[in-house]
């Protein structure tokens, strides 16, 4: 292994995401009001504007790249139990941790790899949304959903806040690529493999709650890499079986 190590290139993703269905990622209720909303989405303090946090764009593309291939941390899933020498944790990023207290050299390698990878910034309300939510226009509704007790037929409704389908978020990642051990090549190739598969996933799945009952599902446009147009990667399954049947 080389002692080289430096920082050898900066890849920024710039693009837009675009609200497909009602989006809904939660925020606090600062204060107690009378017939106030019990779920609010996350706003920015200082303007009321709604956005998305980095964290939570990048928490979903891990999750699902993470069962994508096959790396979901063992033996119960939890985060701090990732195999630090998988390629989702490569991109992600580990716990820290002393490498000279880990028993095999291939655990002891993955945690000389260098920080993580990928940075996910928030996402702000693009300018055209920006400008509507200014302006007074709703860009954001309340929606009121129900559960139902399946014997006394008593509903519980549960009102909560969602970003309007049409609204536009710009959003910026950033991708470390760094020589430890190689030229470089390996981080440029997980870019493709793991960052850019995990939006197609995103794109495909959905973002914030209650993506299970129809939240959440969004697009990304107008992706641009160092200022040149890119488009996300194809999914496919070569594992998977087909659901038809005899």
């Amino acid at each position: 292994m080389t002692n080289e190590a430096r920082l050898v290139e900066v890849l920024k993703l710039t693009g837009e995401v675009v609200v497909q269905t009602g989006l809904r990622i939660g925020g606090s209720q600062d204060t107690m009001e009378i017939s106030g909303l019990d779920n609010p989405i996350i706003r920015n303090p200082a303007n009321a504007e709604p956005y998305i946090p980095g964290s939570s764009l990048k928490g979903r593309m891990r999750s699902l790249a993470e069962w994508y291939f096959d790396e979901v941390p063992k033996p119960d899933g939890d985060p701090r139990d990732a195999d630090p020498c998988s390629r989702t944790a490569r991109v992600f990023g580990i716990p820290a941790r002393d490498p000279g207290r880990e028993r095999d050299a291939a655990t002891q390698n993955a945690y000389q790899r260098g920080p993580t990878r990928l940075i996910v910034r928030d996402a702000r309300l693009g300018e055209a949304s920006r400008s509507a939510f200014a302006q007074g226009q709703p860009i954001t509704e309340v929606k009121s959903e129900n559960s139902i007790n399946r014997l006394s037929a008593m509903a519980n409704p549960r009102p909560m806040e969602r970003v309007l389908p049409g609204v536009r978020f710009d959003i910026e990642l950033v991708y470390r690529v760094f020589s430890i051990g190689d030229d470089g090549s390996e981080d440029r190739k997980l870019f493709d493999d793991v960052v850019l598969m995990a939006l197609s996933l995103v794109q495909a799945d959905a973002l914030g709650g209650g993506s299970s009952r129809g939240n959440g599902k969004v697009s990304f446009e107008n992706l641009q890499l160092n200022g040149n147009d890119i488009t996300l990667p194809e999914l496919t399954y070569p594992n998977s079986q087909s659901a038809t049947t005899a």
